[in-house]
């Protein structure tokens, strides 16, 4: 199937390992530029991603530096013509629970969460409208069921998927599609070290994939991108104000239900 995003670029934030990796990936093997801003990039990345896409470029960044967004989508816009396509996808559960979390550090969770999805989007907003472009938002499942004991996390990923309805009404006019994908329990680095808190991390590992009712085991990354780079795509060209969830029915079903007796 060709996806129709030969050339196009696509900003990916966080874009060095884990979903946004996937999604790097995906988006040069499918014949498009994909450029990932992050505070790293491990040579690994760096080496694949330029092996399939000559012009992938990453750039070196902290992304509560709002300024420095400013001129890096600038930058990038110049070079290569334009920009079709973001992902906002940096960010981490900080596990910050209500009881022992300050104001100030709720602050500081946003801006490491939540604040930059709207700078990101407000910058590349005139380039992507040009374009007639594509805006994905990854959120959490945390953002729509809670998580408990998370409360900076789950509350800047609810107020992702608000930006996610909101811009989707604002720039229907303009033809730019924004969705978002949801993920729930996906094997990333994060999540791998997210396990070691637990004093068998193996045994927690079963017991979460065995309430995925869909085969009993996490949301792979390239199942993720899957996903994202098709929405992203101009083959989803009326999927609009979306939250996705490629999760196995882990949300919505009822994992009350025993499928190992029938």
């Amino acid at each position: 199937m060709d996806l129709k995003i030969k050339n196009k670029v696509c900003i990916i934030t966080g874009g060095a390992k884990g979903i946004g990796y996937g999604i790097a990936k995906l988006w040069a093997s499918e014949g498009g530029i994909p450029v990932i801003f992050s505070r790293s990039m491990p040579k690994e990345h760096d080496k694949e991603l330029k092996n399939l896409c000559s012009k992938y470029e990453f750039y070196e960044i902290d992304l509560k530096n709002y300024e420095q967004i400013e001129e890096l989508v600038k930058k990038v816009a110049i070079k290569h013509g334009g920009i079709y396509a973001l992902v906002n996808n940096a960010g981490a559960n900080d596990n910050l629970h209500i009881e022992n979390t300050s104001t100030q550090d709720l602050i500081k969770s946003y801006e490491n969460n939540l604040f930059h999805y709207y700078t990101m989007t407000k910058e590349c907003l005139p380039y992507i409208k040009k374009e007639q472009g594509s805006i994905l938002n990854i959120v959490s499942k945390t953002g729509i069921t809670g998580q408990g004991r998370t409360s900076a996390y789950a509350s800047a990923k609810a107020a992702q998927m608000g930006f996610t309805r909101e811009w989707a009404c604002a720039f229907a006019k303009d033809n730019v599609r924004v969705n978002a994908i949801a993920p729930a329990e996906v094997m990333t680095p994060l999540y791998e070290k997210w396990l070691q808190n637990f004093p068998n991390p193996k045994e927690q590992y079963e017991k979460i994939a065995k309430a995925i009712p869909l085969g009993h085991r996490f949301t792979t990354i390239e199942e993720i991108a899957n996903t994202a780079v098709f929405t992203l795509s101009p083959l989803a060209s009326h999927t609009t104000g979306q939250i996705l969830m490629p999760d196995g029915g882990y949300v919505h079903l009822d994992r009350a239900l025993n499928w190992d007796k029938n």
